[in-house]
């Protein structure tokens, strides 16, 4: 609770308004206007600047609570690679996903040789806390260097259509990137995909997959790992609403 109490020191609004607001930024297609418009409607009048302060500040330490939390990932890593524009200059947005779809690391450079492919792998391997059975990739000379330095052992499969996964997984970062009418600079949009990856894994529910019933349980422990990253509770935050 000390712990909590520190982060939220000085801040006017409630812990529960603040993850709130980050939550619905982070988790949706929506703006930081369209956010304020949502609070608006249950009472709670604070500025698009305040919420987006909020992001800056409580993202990322929300998402690395989220990842200290992670259950782990699968044995097989898909890779792969996009070109983003920042300001008129052209960047490559890194992604690695596993067999279940779960963001191990995203990872935005400025090239895409073999340095940026050993670096890229380097956070890989760090992030995914052990040494992969298998990745794929597309054959793209740079995965290569890197596999051949750092997992030699490693099966590395670069045939057709293996690796469209990891090319699907760009889908919403791209909705996002659109939403945000591009990214500004690298530092912004490294902070925003690192928050959004780990909200985004920890939503991944697979809906399509299971029943409803069962849907609404994983929906319900993806609420409470929320709560426990944040130091919040989301009902808390329904009370005061409901109060103003």
């Amino acid at each position: 609770m000390k712990r909590t109490a520190s982060l939220y020191k000085r801040h006017r609004f409630p812990p529960e308004i603040i993850q709130y607001a980050v939550c619905l930024y982070h988790r949706f297609n929506l703006s930081t206007r369209e956010v304020e418009d949502l609070l608006a409607e249950r009472g709670i009048s604070v500025t698009y600047e305040s919420i987006r302060l909020w992001c800056i500040k409580f993202g990322p330490k929300y998402a690395g609570r989220l990842r200290r939390k992670h259950q782990g990932y699968g044995d097989t890593l898909l890779i792969d690679e996009v070109f983003v524009k920042i300001n008129g200059k052209q960047h490559y947005l890194w992604r690695a996903v596993d067999q279940d779809g779960e963001v191990v690391d995203v990872f935005l450079q400025a090239r895409r040789d073999g340095r940026a492919a050993r670096r890229f792998f380097k956070r890989l391997l760090k992030k995914h806390r052990s040494e992969p059975r298998k990745i794929v990739t597309d054959k793209l000379g740079s995965y290569g260097v890197a596999h051949r330095e750092l997992i030699p052992d490693a099966i590395h499969a670069t045939s057709r259509y293996a690796n469209n996964q990891a090319e699907l997984s760009h889908q919403p970062t791209r909705v996002r990137e659109r939403g945000m009418r591009r990214f500004k600079s690298m530092w912004q949009a490294q902070r925003f995909l690192d928050v959004h990856s780990a909200v985004y894994n920890l939503f991944n529910l697979g809906r399509e997959l299971v029943s409803a019933k069962h849907y609404r349980a994983f929906r319900q422990r993806a609420f409470a790992s929320w709560e426990c990253a944040t130091g919040t509770q989301l009902e808390s935050f329904l009370g005061f609403a409901r109060d103003q």
